[in-house]
């Protein structure tokens, strides 16, 4: 009887967590150096801050993350999470590395981005602070 017990406590109960929160691992979609060289050293980031009042990430939210011990912003293009009708659902949860000004660090974006995206971010840009345009310039496609 006891051991029955005792095996039973042995491994996490809790459900698939599908959000974006503090230490979900993130995979980075841009050409950026440091986004590279993590990724291929198979040390992906981690999320350790999200910028809202919820503290879960959605697609258009900007995050800071932990990658190879630097603190860096991202931006979220990508969830695993199930979204509301007319946005896609991925099989990995992707970012964007950005500057301070929200400039990309990368030069391309190499995996198809939402459309919504295009809505979320001008909403998020404003005069003399992010500027998010340039995340879109860049994106080869969109879903």
């Amino acid at each position: 009887m006891m051991s029955t017990i005792f095996a039973a406590r042995q491994f996490s109960t809790s459900a698939v967590s599908n959000h974006i929160m503090k230490l979900t691992r993130l995979r980075v979609v841009d050409n950026s150096t440091i986004g590279k060289q993590a990724m291929a050293e198979g040390k992906p980031p981690r999320c350790i801050h999200v910028y809202n009042k919820k503290g879960i990430g959605t697609i258009g939210d900007k995050i800071m993350v932990a990658i190879k011990g630097e603190k860096v912003k991202a931006i979220i293009v990508g969830c695993v999470k199930e979204q509301k009708p007319n946005i896609p659902r991925f099989d990995s949860n992707n970012i964007v590395l950005i500057d301070d000004n929200g400039t990309p660090l990368g030069t391309r974006i190499n995996v198809p981005i939402p459309i919504v995206l295009r809505t979320i971010l001008k909403e998020k840009t404003f005069s003399k602070g992010a500027d998010y345009t340039k995340l879109l310039a860049i994106a080869s496609n969109y879903v």
